[in-house]
């Protein structure tokens, strides 16, 4: 509360002994600056009329420096242009007249405080969404590197897989996968040649459709004739080093290492 007149501070403190405020005062505008530049105040009441200061500039100055808080001036002087400017520019929350009714004071000042929590509420969330935001747009940030990463590493693992697929399909002896069902799910270009389903054998049951290289009870590695040749027939299943399921069939010419 800032007046140049001591009883007027003194009535104010009287009429408010009871609200849950903490009370700071000064006498003049530049007072008034000093207590706001060591203390964290909510509202400030400040008369119009005061030596070396005018009210109105007063406020204009803590609204510059102390924009949060909410300012309120009280005096018995009607300097009408001078309170409507200040009104205008958000210098002046609200202007009351001395004398005043003492329950629309402690009203207003209530009113007053009120708002100001309400900006200190929203400020708070303001500050908590931005926060969130921030760390939003670093998840976000660290999602799409990660991405970028997999999706590297996707390609890299298509190329090999692309590789690998035609290697097998181009060599020179016959290759078929099994999936972890047995189902032939890859049958070379050798193998399809050798066998008279050929690439028609995908998507069958291994087991029944070359019964004669998957006997039951039969070793990985057995012998087997085809077209008149005598073939080694051996098993490999997969997945010792890769995440891979199922088995490779391999048949070399008898005699030929498998």
């Amino acid at each position: 509360m800032v007046d140049d007149e001591q009883n007027i501070l003194a009535a104010l403190r009287r009429l408010l002994r009871r609200d849950p405020y903490h009370i700071l005062t000064a006498t003049s505008g530049q007072e008034g600056l000093d207590v706001l530049a060591g203390h964290a105040v909510d509202v400030i009441v400040s008369d119009q009329r005061m030596p070396g200061m005018l009210g109105a500039d007063f406020l204009r100055k803590a609204r510059l420096l102390y924009p949060q808080t909410m300012r309120i001036m009280l005096s018995g002087y009607t300097e009408l242009q001078a309170v409507t400017d200040a009104v205008n520019e958000g210098a002046i929350f609200k202007f009351l007249t001395k004398p005043w009714d003492d329950q629309q004071l402690r009203g207003h000042l209530a009113e007053a405080f009120r708002l100001k929590g309400i900006d200190d509420d929203n400020a708070r969330l303001n500050e908590q969404l931005r926060e969130a935001n921030l760390a939003l747009a670093v998840a976000n940030d660290a999602m799409q590197a990660l991405l970028h990463r997999q999706q590297h590493q996707i390609s890299r693992d298509e190329v090999s897989l692309g590789i690998a697929r035609e290697v097998l399909q181009f060599l020179p002896l016959p290759v078929l996968g099994l999936d972890e069902d047995g189902m032939i799910a890859f049958i070379n270009t050798a193998a399809a040649q050798l066998f008279e389903r050929g690439a028609a054998l995908l998507g069958n049951e291994a087991a029944l459709a070359l019964p004669q290289l998957f006997q039951a009870h039969a070793d990985t590695q057995r012998k087997v004739t085809i077209g008149g040749k005598s073939y080694a027939v051996a098993l490999h299943a997969m997945g010792a080093r890769s995440r891979s399921r199922g088995s490779l069939v391999t048949l070399c010419l008898d005699g030929t290492p498998p």
